[in-house]
């Protein structure tokens, strides 16, 4: 899959916001193929797939920053993979679509 520049450019100033709001290792978020990184303090992941994970599309991030109150809709109908107990991101979003459209 190859990688399209602008998305790219907007999927890492996101996960940059994500990171600076919610700094640790509990929960891995991947954007396949553009990016993964650890965030939500909490707990440390060492080796392999960590027990929370959320996946979801380079496109779909964009929609979600900038309709965080579809976090729920996104993952009902597929768009958004997220496993563990601690998976949800749906209030980090929130509050980094404040900060993204600040940007």
């Amino acid at each position: 899959m190859q990688k399209d520049p602008q998305i790219t450019s907007q999927v890492k100033e996101i996960l940059n916001i994500i990171k600076e709001l919610s700094p640790g290792g509990l929960v891995e978020l991947r954007i396949p193929p553009y990016a993964a990184i650890q965030c939500v303090a909490g707990g440390n992941h060492k080796r392999g797939t960590p027990p929370n994970t959320v996946e979801m599309s380079g496109q779909v991030l964009i929609k979600l920053i900038n309709d965080p109150s579809s976090w729920h809709h996104l993952c009902a109908q597929g768009d958004i993979a997220a496993s563990g107990i601690n998976s949800d991101l749906s209030e980090l979003f929130v509050i980094a679509a404040s900060k993204y459209a600040q940007s």
